[in-house]
């Protein structure tokens, strides 16, 4: 079992401020992750900065790409980003045509999705994680949301039972929504492939020192 990756998620509304972030905590963290407001509001460019700060980090433009997959993946990918997100409710020629132009390309788990692939949904459209697998597909966001931590969700055992059978279908996966440290402790035992957080680190008094103590509690969980 190899240790987390930690990614910090630049869930910013302009440009200024997600750079101020990232240049304080980037060389602690694995992964850098272009958010999808981010995303939205500054685009390439904003992709392209992080990348000539960081040209060793992996980089996530986290789209949550819904169509038109082949030209926004290799939009993102001529400015510099890895990964490509996209949503989970893509179709399967959408992922595929993603798949072609990025590194890896990550399905994001929102709302009602199903593990298995059944005939009946393969004839009105609905491909889920089996189909995924199958196209090659290696990474799989499981994924709090927002608006559900709002309402009063917490991390339990239907969510490790999840990303327990996510691992073993064959997926990385990694897994964000209002981690926190003391969240961690939580998958000891199960290989995450990262942990992404972005308010944990960027909204701490101390962003440098939250980004380092989610690192060293994975190390203390997981080892070097």
């Amino acid at each position: 079992m190899s240790r987390p990756n930690l990614q910090i998620a630049l869930d910013h509304n302009d440009l200024e401020h997600a750079l101020a972030d990232v240049f304080k905590v980037g060389e602690v963290v694995d992964i850098i992750e272009v958010g999808t407001i981010l995303c939205l509001q500054e685009g390439q460019k904003a992709i392209r900065c992080i990348r000539g700060m960081f040209p060793e980090k992996k980089l996530v433009a986290d789209t949550k790409c819904a169509d038109a997959g082949g030209t926004v993946a290799k939009n993102v990918a001529d400015a510099g980003a890895d990964f490509m997100t996209v949503i989970c409710c893509a179709t399967i020629p959408t992922m595929e045509a993603a798949k072609k132009e990025v590194e890896e390309l990550q399905v994001e788990l929102y709302g009602d999705w199903t593990f298995e692939q059944a005939a009946a949904w393969r004839e009105i459209g609905i491909e889920q994680a089996a189909a995924w697998r199958e196209i090659g597909i290696k990474q799989a966001i499981y994924h709090q949301s927002r608006d559900a931590l709002l309402s009063g969700e917490t991390w339990g055992e239907k969510d490790l039972k999840k990303v327990k059978k996510l691992i073993e279908m064959g997926f990385n996966v990694s897994v964000t929504g209002g981690l926190d440290v003391d969240t961690l402790k939580l998958f000891d035992g199960i290989d995450v492939y990262t942990f992404i957080t972005g308010r944990g680190i960027t909204a701490a008094k101390n962003p440098v020192e939250a980004a380092q103590n989610f690192k060293d509690e994975i190390i203390r969980i997981w080892g070097q």
